[in-house]
């Protein structure tokens, strides 16, 4: 099975959601940010992760086990923070074509 990329471009997003809310409104541009800020952190912890691997050998004096990476609990944290901000978001109506009569 071959693997494939599903990340866009930050850039693409922020173009993107710009162009489909009010970038006169200050609240929606920083929305925009906040956004962008936490891909960008889930990110960063999705390739640590993928580094350290999910899971982690822990050692404490005479104990020895393995448990869950610390982050998995932060990334869906973070991904529940990205989820509810894009349901705030305020796009703008698309634009329907009108179709000629002629």
């Amino acid at each position: 099975m071959e693997t494939f990329s599903i990340n866009v471009g930050v850039e693409h997003m922020r173009d993107y959601l710009m162009s489909r809310i009010d970038t006169t409104n200050p609240v929606e541009t920083e929305k925009v940010g906040r956004y962008l800020k936490n891909v960008e952190m889930y990110r960063r912890m999705e390739r640590t992760v993928k580094e350290e691997g999910v899971s982690q050998l822990t050692e404490n004096a005479s104990q020895r086990f393995v448990k869950a990476h610390p982050l998995l609990n932060e990334m869906s944290k973070v991904n529940s923070s990205i989820m509810s901000i894009e349901k705030t978001f305020i796009f703008k109506p698309k634009e329907t074509k009108k179709k000629s009569l002629i």
